[in-house]
């Protein structure tokens, strides 16, 4: 059975449970006036770095904070590729990732370093 996850998968869980999910991740957090408004996760998988998450606040999309998030996954992976998926239809992130550098046919969208 798959059921989404909520708070309540989380409660009680020791802390050492929260600091188990995020070792070796590279996570980063976008703020504006001390609030967040943007997130996004780097997974590293062997010789790759998988941007397996990202969030950016509504109102403040368009705005460079999804830009500023993948430079920052970009920045941390080093040397090592970055790779991710992204549906299809979700022209705005795939334009972003395209102006960033990434290649690919929409589903897979892979790449180093941009230059």
């Amino acid at each position: 059975m798959i059921r989404v996850a909520g708070p309540d998968d989380w409660a009680g869980a020791p802390e050492q449970r929260w600091r188990d999910r995020f070792a070796g991740t590279h996570n980063v957090i976008a703020e504006s006036d001390g609030r967040a408004v943007g997130m996004a996760t780097g997974f590293p998988r062997g010789d790759t770095v998988e941007l397996g998450s990202m969030w950016v606040a509504p109102h403040t999309r368009r705005r460079g904070v999804g830009e500023a998030l993948v430079r920052a996954i970009l920045d941390r992976a080093g040397t090592k590729p970055v790779t991710l998926q992204v549906a299809a239809d979700n022209r705005d992130a795939a334009s972003l990732y395209r102006r960033l550098g990434f290649t690919g046919d929409g589903r897979l969208v892979s790449a180093g370093l941009p230059g």
